[in-house]
């Protein structure tokens, strides 16, 4: 499983992404070019350019952090989860990314009576995207998940400082934070974790507890039966060579006359030797083992949780910015229709299970939490493709926008080509920097199973739609990550020692993003002016 995480990426492969890398580049800045109608040309490629690698960069942290248990745990191998992230995290952005998207991300910097120029507006989004951009890939380098949103925030919270500075004063431009904001992200460093751990640990305690404990139980029970009839076996055969010539005729005969009637009887007492009674005890005991019972109980009603979860994050994240305009209860009608098929699903297939993996439970265990973590990964994929995506689309839109109308809108349409382009940018950049964190969250902080790789997954985003509805500020990266610290308690595996950098890096992701930005800010100005 570790392995899976650091296989070297074949060359073919490299060149491939690398020449898709270019071709939507120079695809989208000649389509950008027409679309700003040639103006600020300079300046639009810069925002360009800096915008793709912001969408580079998240692929290569929030992707791969979000599909970090899934290789981890075996179920999927890098070029696997990168596969699922191309179809489903695309699909997401270009399908349900945000149609239209707020110019100023999370209203985190209030700038509308400070009469900010068009181009002033420019460059303190491009700072944030600069800036955040720079930390994710710091970061990624180092195997640490930090929060994409917390770093667009903070950059824009640096630039709207400076910008504030240059217009007004230090304390105008203190008064245009909303520090609130920055007290509910103070909070979610802690929150975030601490709720995705505490979920995740009752999850798989329940998993381990009522499926994955039993199942050994059963196959000790089995193996022990198993040594029981070895046992048995080598009895005979030494009763047997101890017996005359004479003896053994008449008991050839008898086990002979046993052998038929074993097949065919359900009464013990007519067979007549103590080889064929022994073992006929011995099957009927393992044939009243239900080792199976534990998969046909619990797996479809977790499973059938497990998918009513992750379509509601579907529905209510994932496709809310497509017009579909579901009520509550048309959603809640598609959840419900979706977790009954799924639980019938596991059900059937618990029952169709035939042959060795009736003992061999591990293996049957494997197989079916591995189809349930591949189905909430493909969930997450398309609800982070359609959600965080914005966090590069977002200031990058705005930018574009500015540049074409010469002027600040407080909205502003978001082209499919920039979607497109972005998504695309999403998986390169997974593809390349990505399995840093993917090691880190898969395989570094706790050893995974597709049984807990699953549990962290249902329980991170069961918190994420929770909090969401709640209004409770929270980071799905922070989310998970502490759902996977929850498996390492149930396991007492967890590695304390990597959460110190990881936790670390939470804290000062949005401060190092600020001066980040701050810096670039005052670089674009001193050179366009």
């Amino acid at each position: 499983m570790v392995n899976s995480a650091k296989q070297s990426t074949p060359m073919a492969a490299n060149v491939f992404f690398a020449l898709l890398m270019l071709g939507i580049s120079v695809y989208f800045v000649m389509w950008g070019l027409d679309y700003t109608n040639h103006q600020q040309v300079v300046l639009f490629l810069v925002a360009s350019f800096f915008g793709i690698f912001m969408a580079f960069n998240i692929g290569g942290n929030d992707v791969a952090n979000s599909f970090g248990t899934s290789v981890g745990a075996g179920t999927l191998t890098v070029t696997q989860a990168l596969a699922v992230a191309a179809i489903f995290e695309v699909s997401g952005a270009v399908l349900a990314g945000a149609a239209v998207t707020d110019t100023i991300r999370s209203g985190i910097v209030d700038i509308s009576d400070l009469g900010v120029s068009p181009n002033q507006f420019i460059y303190l989004m491009l700072s944030a995207l600069i800036a955040a951009a720079f930390w994710l890939l710091f970061a990624t380098k180092r195997g640490l998940p930090v929060s994409t949103t917390h770093a667009i925030i903070g950059g824009i919270v640096g630039s709207g400082i400076v910008l504030g500075v240059n217009l007004g004063g230090s304390e105008l431009a203190l008064s245009t934070v909303k520090w609130s904001k920055i007290g509910e992200i103070a909070i979610s460093w802690v929150l975030s974790p601490v709720l995705g751990g505490a979920l995740s640990y009752v999850i798989y305690g329940l998993v381990k507890k009522n499926i994955l404990a039993y199942n050994d139980k059963m196959e000790l029970e089995v193996k022990a039966l198993k040594s029981e009839k070895k046992a048995l076996k080598a009895r005979q055969k030494e009763h047997f060579e101890k017996l005359s010539d004479s003896e053994k005729l008449p008991y050839t005969t008898a086990l002979l006359r046993d052998q038929e009637i074993y097949k065919e009887t359900d009464n013990p007492d007519e067979l007549e030797t103590g080889y064929y009674k022994e073992l006929y005890a011995l099957e009927n005991k393992r044939d009243n083992l239900d080792t199976l019972k534990a998969l046909k109980t619990w797996v479809p009603l977790i499973a059938a949780l497990g998918a009513v979860v992750m379509t509601a994050m579907v529905v209510f994240k994932g496709l809310k910015n497509t017009g579909l305009n579901l009520s509550t209860l048309h959603s809640a009608l598609v959840m419900g229709m979706i977790g009954a098929m799924v639980w019938l699903t596991a059900f059937i297939y618990t029952k169709t299970i035939r042959g060795k993996h009736k003992e061999d439970l591990g293996k049957a265990t494997f197989i079916m939490f591995s189809w349930m973590q591949v189905f909430t990964a493909c969930a997450f994929a398309f609800s982070h493709g359609s959600n965080d995506i914005a966090n590069a689309v977002g200031p990058f839109v705005a930018i574009m926008d500015v540049i074409r109308e010469n002027a600040i809108a407080t909205k502003a349409t978001v082209p499919a080509p920039v979607l497109v382009t972005f998504g695309v940018s999403l998986i390169v950049g997974l593809w390349f920097i990505g399995k840093e964190v993917i090691q880190t969250v898969g395989t570094n902080l706790t050893e995974m199973h597709p049984a807990s790789g699953f549990s962290a997954e249902l329980a991170a985003a069961a918190v994420v739609m929770g909090a969401s509805s709640l209004g409770i500020p929270v980071s799905s990266t922070h989310i998970l990550v502490g759902a996977v610290l929850g498996i390492g308690l149930v396991n007492k595996s967890t590695n304390w020692k990597l959460m110190k950098p990881i936790g670390l890096a939470w804290v000062i992701t949005l401060p190092a993003a600020g001066m980040i930005s701050a810096m670039a800010f005052l670089a674009l100005s001193a050179i366009f002016g």
